[in-house]
């Protein structure tokens, strides 16, 4: 990467405000700007470090007023934030891409894979899988017999996609992260648990991202299912016959029990639980800690608190929590008084 301001502001269609020769070939934060750094302001708190910064350029918005002299070149632009973000995603295609299969790895005879694929050493391939055009493959990263993985995908180290599961176009698995281990079912007996086995699958269809460490089981029967551009943080665990909405976001260590089907467009928080067997209606929002027991029908609502509740009504009853030691006292006094108020009419 190396660009000029005036190439940056071109590319996001700004306005450069100072030297548009200065040149930056790499990114930092604003508190953190080394000459030739590209910097962004979005968040006013942070402007008094754009009077300090040693960046060379600062993505700023258009309304940014200075109250003092700047030395980075400034270019401006509608959303600082957005427009990062698009740099970043420029800067990432840049970047070269691996391909071949180094003689370490495994691929079985059966397994076709597709054009410009990397797969790295240690990778495994099982009988009849399926790896998509422009997909790579991390160390230790493996994909079981028959499943599926389908383009311009990236598995990371020591991934895992069981037997016959699938996988869609432009997917990321990071480090760890498992697809298809089999769902939570087990019978008691008399001498114990007995395994069921689970025969579904599980599938995450095209634009999914899976976290460090996350889990999606696969079904007892039929399938598990991740819908489009669903994202998925580290530590989630997705359990047997759950539907997860399209372009749903689910954060740390949130936990979706057997069954539950999720709408589109939800936020869920960190450590959210949800009980199995319910729904959750589309563009709902779990606060942290959330828990939803019962189905949740009404759509656009935001929720906090175990079992989930309207958030404003949340924040009301957590107000009163806070009191409740005082107002225990306060009741009992009461109770004091009026019984002795009682007694003397019974008197």
């Amino acid at each position: 990467m190396d660009f000029t301001a005036l190439q940056i502001a071109e590319y996001l269609h700004g306005t450069v405000e100072g030297d548009a020769t200065a040149r930056v070939n790499t990114f930092a934060k604003i508190e953190e700007g080394t000459s030739g750094a590209l910097s962004f302001l979005s968040d006013a708190k942070y402007e008094p470090y754009i009077y300090e910064t040693l960046s060379s350029v600062v993505l700023v918005p258009n309304t940014f007023q200075p109250t003092q002299p700047v030395k980075p070149t400034l270019v401006r632009v509608e959303s600082p934030r957005e427009a990062l973000g698009r740099l970043l995603m420029l800067y990432e295609s840049m970047k070269p891409k691996r391909k071949g299969i180094d003689p370490l790895a495994y691929v079985a005879s059966t397994a076709k894979v597709g054009k410009d694929v990397y797969i790295a050493p240690f990778a495994a391939v099982g009988d009849g899988a399926v790896i998509g055009d422009n997909t790579e493959l991390h160390p230790h990263a493996t994909v079981g017999a028959n499943a599926k993985v389908g383009s311009d995908c990236i598995l990371y180290a020591n991934t895992t996609v069981y037997h016959d599961c699938q996988v869609g176009d432009r997917c990321i698995l990071h480090a760890g992260s498992v697809v298809g281990a089999d769902g939570f079912g087990f019978a008691p007996t008399e001498n114990g648990y007995e395994k069921i086995p689970q025969i579904g699958i599980a599938v995450l269809e095209d634009d999914v991202e899976l976290g460090a460490n996350a889990c999606v089981d696969r079904a007892t029967m039929g399938a598990t299912i991740v819908r489009r551009g669903v994202k998925i943080d580290n530590l989630v665990q997705v359990a047997h016959n759950v539907e997860v909405g399209s372009n749903t976001v689910l954060c740390a260590q949130v936990g979706i029990a057997g069954s539950a089907k999720i709408g589109e467009w939800c936020t869920f928080t960190g450590q959210v639980g949800v009980a199995g067997h319910i729904t959750v209606a589309e563009h709902t929002i779990l606060g942290a800690q959330c828990g939803a027991a019962g189905s949740i029908r009404k759509p656009g609502q935001t929720l906090l608190g175990s079992p989930a509740i309207d958030a404003k009504i949340f924040a009301r009853s957590s107000a009163v929590f806070k009191s409740l030691p005082e107002m225990a006292v306060q009741l009992r006094q009461l109770q004091k008084e009026v019984e002795e108020l009682r007694k003397r009419v019974e008197s």
